[in-house]
């Protein structure tokens, strides 16, 4: 049995929060260069990837119909809500580290390196997909020429790996990484030519939906899909069919089909969380990673919903391709040459997005190896370049190795979960943040709003006093009914203390409501994870 003072040692340890107040913007070993432009084209860049060229067609066809435009309307609300979570951490403790330091200053040390861990694994399982979707793509305009190759001569015959090695992606993977060693301002250059690109591709479909589209594409009548659906069935009469597309017009699934086809669409924003570790990078972090976290998901929104609304006015949702629907799309109204555009676009979506998975990535690992989470060795910055170079080059490595031969199919499914895992940690670190007595910073001398920012310094100041004076305050019912409008000690323990309730409650439910159900299903007999 441990002696109570280790174990009670151990416990701090797990529970420690990491105190930023006393630092300064301007202590950080990292170039400070980039621009609110920088950040608001790295947002878009990561965020508005190939799926929009795909996406679209995917959800319209099998869940949304027309109506997609809605879907991704309720989507990018939530991802705002999301979005301005991470702004105000952005704003209130600006350093790299993103989720894993907004989880450290809050909750504790176990919960940081759990969400630590949780984030590289995310990015590197999503830079080694993305560049395996870049090569796959490239290999389709080349008519499957390359795949055709190494599948005949480097064929691998073996569960969980690929069907052969993609050296092509491990190319990629190790040119963006050398490209963000060599310098971040030279990176974000590259990603703003290819993010202009992308958005005048999009604009081209966007116009060209507007142009040759029907109106009548959302009005398609019930009775026609009736028909439609009997042909299909070969059914003589269409009297005992049920339509196979919905009951048409602009809801042909009704509302749920439009709230299902939401959900797949809110992981169409998910990228916008690499503007967060920028912290030590940009100029004004306070002002600009709000602005560049909101901007990006407003850009992003626009180009879902004019791409899906010129998708479906272009051909009938019921006809749409779910792999390659823009293609497809414009072959239908007669702009079959547009493909090799649509091409292009798509190319420079899935490069600007490959960069935006291993930008954030040797942050993470920096920030943690920083705090000594991680191996020292990997906190060394280019005294040249300013950059994590050893982070930036060996995470660079494990993902090239991970694409060179591994199939990530399963993996990629998991990193919803992920996903989910950091927002949902977040949202709730913002809540106990703001029941916690404020961070202060120094502020830089760069900054133009400094005459600003001292005066509100000054009215701090004369609030301090009064803050002291709650604090020095004893736990009573009066204090707890009627709470003070400042942030003390106390809000702080009563707010943890709820906040370990409700996910203690929801995680007691989620228990009983999904294996629960299996394990009481009559028989007695618990299902293994599998069978669920």
């Amino acid at each position: 049995m441990l002696p109570c003072g280790p174990a009670l040692s151990f416990v701090r340890c797990l529970v420690r929060k990491k105190n930023v107040s006393g630092e300064s913007l301007e202590e950080s070993k990292l170039c400070r260069c980039l621009s609110t432009v920088d950040l608001i084209a790295l947002g878009v860049g990561s965020t508005l990837g190939a799926g929009v060229y795909v996406l679209a067609g995917e959800v319209a066809k099998s869940d949304s119909g027309p109506s997609i435009v809605v879907s991704f309307l309720i989507a990018a609300l939530a991802s705002v809500m999301a979005g301005l979570c991470y702004a105000e951490f952005g704003a209130r403790v600006p350093k790299t580290g993103s989720a894993y330091l907004y989880t450290y200053v809050t909750v504790g040390e176990l919960w940081a390196f759990i969400t630590g861990w949780n984030l590289i694994l995310s990015y590197v399982i999503g830079t080694s997909s993305v560049a395996r979707a870049w090569s796959g793509t490239f290999d389709e305009l080349l008519g499957k020429q390359i795949g055709h190759f190494f599948g005949t001569y480097f064929k691998m015959n073996y569960s969980g790996l690929a069907e052969y090695p993609d050296f092509f992606a491990v190319f990629l993977i190790l040119l963006l990484s050398g490209l963000l060693s060599f310098g971040v301002k030279e990176s974000a250059w590259v990603n703003k030519i290819f993010t202009a690109i992308n958005i005048l591709v999009l604009l081209f479909v966007m116009i060209s939906g507007f142009v040759k589209g029907d109106a009548d594409n959302w009005k398609i009548s019930e009775e026609y899909l009736l028909n439609l659906t009997a042909i299909i069935e070969n059914d003589s009469s269409y009297e005992n069919v049920t339509s196979i597309y919905g009951s048409g017009g602009f809801m042909p699934y009704g509302f749920t089909g439009t709230l299902a086809g939401a959900a797949t669409c809110f992981y169409a924003f998910v990228g916008f969380d690499c503007i967060a570790t920028t912290g030590e990078e940009v100029k004004n972090p306070q002002k600009a990673i709000p602005i560049g976290i909101v901007a990006s998901l407003l850009v992003c929104f626009m180009a879902y919903f004019g791409v899906s609304a010129a998708l479906t006015l272009m051909m009938p949702y019921y006809l749409l391709d779910e792999k390659s629907p823009l293609p497809v799309a414009f072959e239908y109204v007669g702009w079959g040459p547009a493909k090799y555009v649509v091409a292009v676009g798509s190319l420079c979506a899935l490069s600007t997005s490959l960069l935006g998975s291993i930008f954030p990535m040797p942050r993470v690992i920096y920030a943690m190896a920083k705090d000594g989470l991680l191996f020292k060795c990997l906190a060394q910055i280019s005294s040249k370049a300013k950059t994590p170079l050893v982070a930036t080059l060996s995470s660079g490595a494990v993902a090239a190795v991970m694409a060179f031969m591994f199939d990530l199919k399963a993996l990629v499914d998991m990193m919803s979960i992920g996903t989910l895992l950091a927002y949902s940690l977040v949202a709730t670190c913002v809540l106990i943040l703001r029941y916690q007595p404020s961070l202060t910073y120094e502020q830089p001398n760069y900054s133009p709003e400094k005459a600003a920012l001292a005066a509100s310094e000054r009215e701090s100041a004369v609030s301090e006093s009064q803050i002291n004076m709650i604090q020095e305050n004893h736990f009573s019912l009066q204090a707890l009914i009627n709470p003070s409008s400042l942030p003390t000690k106390q809000t702080a323990t009563t707010v943890n203390f709820l906040v370990g309730l409700l996910g203690s409650t929801i995680a007691i439910f989620a228990i009983i409501q999904y294996p629960g159900k299996y394990l009481l299903d009559g028989t007695i007999k618990w299902r293994h994870l599998d069978q669920i």
